[in-house]
């Protein structure tokens, strides 16, 4: 398989690696200000850039027909109009706040734990994010996944980056220190008891290689897809 990287930081060049090592082949790599020249000899790229070049590369990717993976996160607000490029365009699209396979079983836990606390309102409810300095964006998009999910399955009507204004805000905290790839924590607290799951990267390896795993799935289709749909967790 040939793959485009649009995005070539650190995570790229993880991806480039773990790429190589199932046999793929690196066709085009992309900095922040580079041309997409070499984006037609690719049969997938997968986009690990920043905000404001994230929605450039999917739409370029979609508009020549070549199936694109997105990580990049903090420009959710554009997501609608990708999706309905990519099916006017028939082409192949899946963005993920985190494909690490570990997380993704983790969104399965969290929002399964969401509907059974949804009943027993003693408890409140907030989730911790810590990343690495580098990371331009807070919460992070696999914070603001958790915190929809919980939205979805209880009382609270919308989240709050560190202090809520009102009772019916989901509190997300985020901190930002060297050398911590992602640690997301979900934490129920009552006046007798706190409840919390974790999940805890250790490098960006998984990330990495939940990426090319969903670049290896979306190869040959046709849609929008989740990570759900890669894990077949639907």
């Amino acid at each position: 398989m040939k793959i485009a990287l649009l995005g070539y930081g650190k995570m790229g060049q993880v991806i480039e690696r773990i790429a190589l090592e199932r046999g793929h082949e690196i066709v085009l790599k992309k900095s922040r200000n580079a041309s997409f020249e070499g984006l037609q000899k690719a049969d997938v790229a997968i986009d690990f850039s920043i905000p404001n070049a994230a929605v450039d590369n999917i739409s370029t990717c979609l508009e020549n027909g070549i199936p694109v993976i997105s990580g990049t996160t903090g420009w959710l607000a554009h997501y609608p109009k990708m999706a309905q490029l990519c099916e006017e365009k028939k082409g192949a699209f899946i963005y993920g706040s985190n494909f690490s396979l570990g997380v993704n079983i983790f969104f399965e836990l969290n929002t399964y734990l969401a509907k059974i606390m949804s009943q027993f309102t003693q408890y409140s409810t907030s989730i911790e994010e810590i990343h690495h300095v580098q990371k331009l964006d807070a919460p992070s998009g696999t914070a603001i996944t958790l915190a929809e999910s919980i939205i979805n399955n209880s009382d609270y009507s919308s989240w709050a980056l560190d202090e809520a204004e009102t009772s019916d805000e989901l509190v997300i905290k985020a901190a930002r220190i060297p050398n911590v790839p992602g640690t997301h924590t979900i934490t129920y607290q009552s006046p007798v008891d706190t409840i919390e799951i974790k999940h805890e990267a250790h490098s960006r390896e998984g990330f990495a290689l939940g990426a090319v795993v969903a670049a290896e799935w979306l190869l040959g289709k046709k849609g929008v897809y989740t990570m759900k749909d890669v894990l077949n967790l639907k």
